[in-house]
Parts: structure tokens; sequence; C-alpha cells
């Protein structure tokens, strides 16, 4: 298979890029500038220097390719330049999806998020469940407009789309905010301990890299959707994992909901004066995703991709282990 990748250099892409190759995958992978050490700079990788708004390098990549895997988003709950959601998360998804149907390729897999299904009463949420009303943060608003971009393309102009949904991605190395949470746990930067009952889907990200490279090589699978959940579990159960493995103890102090929804709202608008992120972490977008965290049934990519998830307490374990070293 010959496969062009976005994203590829990335916490997630990176793993891709690994496993494609290890496979015996023809690569071509989209970056910025040509990278001198990782997995995308392996041997046999072909680099295509250019962005998600370079049009002629998109279809130059794409020529003569089996497979499109689009990673690259804009991942954060906040941003100082808060365009940057749209431009990469919409604007340069259609420009993927379009370029692909230009150049013919077979097959698009698209990496989504369970976070663009908002918060849902009734559970487990499988790929079959209607989304919710409502988003809650201004990445999963622009991930899901741009996964609509991608879908209505399916079905109007017969865009060979596939489409996954990670949860709340967990390991080493993780430089985004699931591993800046860990951090600041296990550096005691963490103040109080907030939202502990809220539950969320998590999922090992050596997991999410294999059900994208097996959506990319399974056939008869256009038009199918994938949520990619190993263990839904309680931020309170999450930290006590992340206490006991590092030896650290957890914040005395638990605030209630209500205040933390108060802080999170003034930090923000203290972050858009001073351009510089909220304290803690804190930010109205994180705080309003952790509190709509719903239940995600991951069983499908389990039935149709032969995915055997991890347990999550070994994804901490990496975790941890990989910001102590």
């Amino acid at each position: 298979m010959k496969a062009f990748l976005t994203g590829g250099t990335g916490f997630i892409g990176s793993r891709v890029v690994t496993r494609l190759a290890e496979a015996g995958h023809d690569l071509r992978c989209l970056v910025r500038s040509t990278p001198s050490a990782g997995p995308a700079a392996g041997p046999g990788i072909h680099h295509i220097q250019g962005s998600l708004s370079d049009r002629a390098a998109l279809r130059e990549g794409m020529a003569g390719c089996d497979c499109v895997i689009h990673l690259a988003a804009a991942y954060s709950f906040w941003l100082a330049n808060r365009r940057a959601f749209r431009e990469v998360n919409v604007e340069g998804t259609r420009g993927v999806m379009e370029c692909a149907l230009e150049t013919g390729v077979p097959k698009v897999v698209m990496v989504s998020t369970v976070v663009t299904y908002g918060h849902r009463a009734e559970v487990p949420v499988t790929e079959e469940t209607p989304v919710g009303p409502a988003r809650f943060s201004e990445y999963a608003r622009t991930k899901y407009e741009g996964e609509r971009i991608a879908w209505n393309l399916h079905e109007s102009r017969g865009l060979p789309l596939v489409t996954v949904y990670p949860g709340a991605v967990l390991g080493p190395c993780d430089p985004k905010p699931t591993g800046d949470y860990i951090q600041a746990l296990i550096c005691g930067r963490m103040p109080a301990r907030i939202l502990e009952e809220a539950t969320f889907p998590f999922v090992h990200v050596g997991d999410v890299a294999a059900a994208i490279v097996r959506a990319a090589e399974r056939p008869g699978n256009v038009g199918a959707k994938y949520f990619l959940v190993g263990e839904n579990l309680t931020f309170g159960q999450i930290n006590r994992m992340i206490s006991e493995i590092s030896n650290v103890p957890l914040p005395a102090v638990r605030l209630p909901t209500p205040l933390v929804v108060a802080m999170a709202a003034l930090l923000t608008r203290v972050a858009g004066l001073t351009k510089k992120p909220p304290a803690w972490g804190l930010s109205a977008d994180q705080v309003g995703t952790m509190r709509a965290g719903t239940i995600f049934s991951g069983a499908k990519a389990e039935r149709e991709l032969g995915i055997r998830y991890t347990p999550i307490r070994q994804a901490i374990k990496e975790a941890v282990a990989s910001y102590r070293t």
C-alpha cells in the first residue's frame, strides 16, 4: 500500500508511521520541514514539504496513493490564536478531502475525536448514536465542522471515507493536554482535585495507531466509523492510578464543580489578555469537556479491526515513566 499522511510527526502520527513502515508500506509524509530524527525521518519515507493550505503539495503527495491518512489537527483547549482551530481543523480538512477527490485516492482515513459527539444521556454511545446538540470546546466544534465537510463530500461526491474517533489518548511522551494533566499531578503543580466524578473514555496511543493502520488496510469498509475506547473511567479513578503509579500523593483539597467552572472562566479571560495559557491548564474549554464526558463503546473496533485494548493503567505507567527520564 502506498499511503500519504498528514500529521505524521505528531504523538499519534509518529506511531502510525512506524507501524506502516514496519508492515512494508510505501509512505509519503506532509511536513513543513524535513525531519532529521524520529519515525518520519526513517529510510524509504518520502517527504512532501508544505502545509494543509498548500493544495499543490497535497495533490503531489496523494498522486498514485492507495490511501490518505489525515491526522493533522489543532488539538488544544486554549490557543492564543484561536483562528488556528478553524484554519487547521476546518479549512485544512476541507483541502485534504477535496484534493483526495481530485486525485482519485481509493480510501481516506480521517482521525476525528469522540468529543465531536458532545454529551449524550443514552450510554454507551456507539457509532450509530446521533451526535449531541452541543460541543464544549473550540477544538471539538471545529473538528466536528471539518468532519461534517468530509462526510458531506462522501455523501454528495463519493469521497471514500473512513473515520476513527479516539477517546482521550494516553501514553509515553504525550505533549498534549492529557500528558500535561499527568505531569501536573506528578510534579505537584495541581493545587486541587477537580471533577473527580466525571467519566471520560480513554485509550492507549499504541491502540489508536494500530486501529488507524488496520482501518486503512481493511478492504470494504468505506463509510465506516470506529470509536477507539479502551476504558471509561472517572477522573477520580485516573487520579488514583497516577498517584499509585508515581508514588506522589494527590492534592488534599477537592474543589466543588461550581467553583471549578467559575475559576476556569476567570482564568480563561485572564489568558485572553496576557496571551499566556491559563494557570494549571484550567481553561473553560477543558473544564467544559471534562464535565461533559460520556461513556463510549469501543467494541466495533475490536470486532472489525481486531483491536485488543491495552489496560489504561499500563498507559499511565508508561506515561509516568517517560516524564521521569
